[in-house]
């Protein structure tokens, strides 16, 4: 398991993508592109215009309370663990058999928020990746090989530990 120490959190604040106010911004750009979402708000408003998640990783809450308009799950589930600030591997061996067999949703018990990272690294090249940015709107991240090696940077400031 990968987890983010505290002091490294604030590299993770700011917008891994372009950040869009509206979902409305977004979906022309979303047009014949495999889309990967991670949140159950973007992911439910993705749904919501006809779109289906190639992966759709949820946890049933949006900015810690449970979120009232859960996304319609595919019906190939994966139900994962995966603590705050964590990554477990377990989540990132769901997303890579997810982007290999999709559609999938990925249910996590527990926090959903840093999957983006392995998420851009195991989503195909020139696909989009979605995730909510807090009172700000949604990040659209373009699958690129620079993307996925800031991905793998991002990675390089957590910290293994055995899984529990």
């Amino acid at each position: 398991m990968l987890i983010l120490p505290e002091e490294q959190r604030r590299l993770f604040k700011d917008p891994f993508g372009t950040l869009y106010h509206s979902i409305d911004e977004i979906l022309p750009l979303l047009k014949n592109r495999a889309v990967y979402t991670v949140g159950d708000v973007v992911s439910h408003n993705i749904r919501k215009n006809g779109i289906t998640p190639a992966v759709a990783v949820i946890d049933g809450y949006t900015m810690r309370s449970p979120c009232r308009n859960l996304p319609e799950m595919t019906t190939n589930c994966i139900r994962v663990k995966n603590p705050a600030g964590c990554l477990t591997d377990e989540l990132m061996k769901a997303l890579e058999n997810a982007v290999a067999h999709s559609p999938v949703t990925i249910m996590v018990d527990g926090e959903e928020d840093l999957a983006v990272i392995p998420m851009v690294i195991a989503a195909p090249l020139d696909s989009i990746v979605l995730y909510g940015q807090p009172h700000e709107g949604v990040v659209l991240r373009t699958v690129t090989r620079d993307a996925q090696q800031t991905a793998r940077e991002f990675l390089s400031h957590f910290r293994h530990i055995a899984d529990e």
